[in-house]
């Protein structure tokens, strides 16, 4: 039975799983069309070069990274939503997410989950430089946090784990805290606690604040594109 007629979106979408995957390496024109069940040839046509297809699928990535919606009832809510929402998208794509800042557009790819916390802090009452440092603090928690994570996944064995050397532990006569310690991480809950509790201290900033001030240190960066940098090639 002859297949369907082949889409450009159907090419791009098997390949992005090819990458997510198996990384970058691993897409091959041949072995894209063997998962497609046509010709090479006819990926050829759709997506042009294996470059083409890759500089597509950055594209992709940057796009999808843009349709990172606020949900919530206050803005504390909305802003960790949003840093939910793209540690989310960070850790379902980490290879493209890395082709991404190879070509140099990891800012690009993070401009709308900073435009929509810019909103939300904008609404909570902060603004100019209070409200630069709320932003960047919280895409600083998701990208350190999603970095620790992948490195915890692709460290080698640990002999002893952490488990094992907190059950011996007195933790300062505190039994339950050393219990918790030797217990497996929830990095869900872990990650929610946090950013909450960021959030809150960034906000309350907000408390008894003018909205005057415009200037200052802004907490972070020097324009240089250093957001990111260096783990995502790892």
């Amino acid at each position: 039975m002859a297949r369907s007629a082949l889409t450009r979106d159907e090419v791009l979408d098997t390949a992005a799983a090819l990458v997510r995957e198996h990384g970058p390496d691993a897409l091959t024109m041949r072995r894209l069309a063997a998962e497609l069940g046509t010709a090479v040839t006819s990926i050829y046509w759709h997506v042009g070069n294996r470059e083409s297809l890759l500089d597509a699928l950055v594209a992709r990535t940057v796009a999808d990274l843009g349709t990172i919606r606020p949900r919530g009832a206050t803005p504390a809510e909305r802003i960790v939503s949003v840093a939910r929402a793209l540690r989310r998208a960070l850790r379902e794509r980490p290879h493209l997410v890395a082709m991404v800042h190879e070509r140099g557009l990891t800012e690009r790819m993070f401009l709308p989950a900073q435009r929509a916390l810019v909103h939300e802090a904008h609404a909570a009452g902060l603004r100019g430089a209070r409200a630069a440092r709320a932003v960047r603090a919280v895409q600083f928690q998701v990208v350190g946090y999603v970095l620790v994570e992948r490195n915890r996944e692709r460290a080698p064995a640990q002999s002893p784990a952490e488990e094992e050397l907190w059950r011996g532990e007195e933790a300062e006569a505190d039994g339950p805290l050393a219990r918790a310690l030797a217990a497996p991480i929830d990095t869900e809950r872990l990650f929610a606690d946090s950013v909450r509790a960021l959030v809150d201290g960034l906000l309350a900033e907000a408390s008894g604040h003018t909205g005057k001030d415009t200037g200052g240190d802004t907490g972070g960066g020097t324009g240089d594109g250093s957001v990111g940098r260096g783990p995502y090639s790892q």
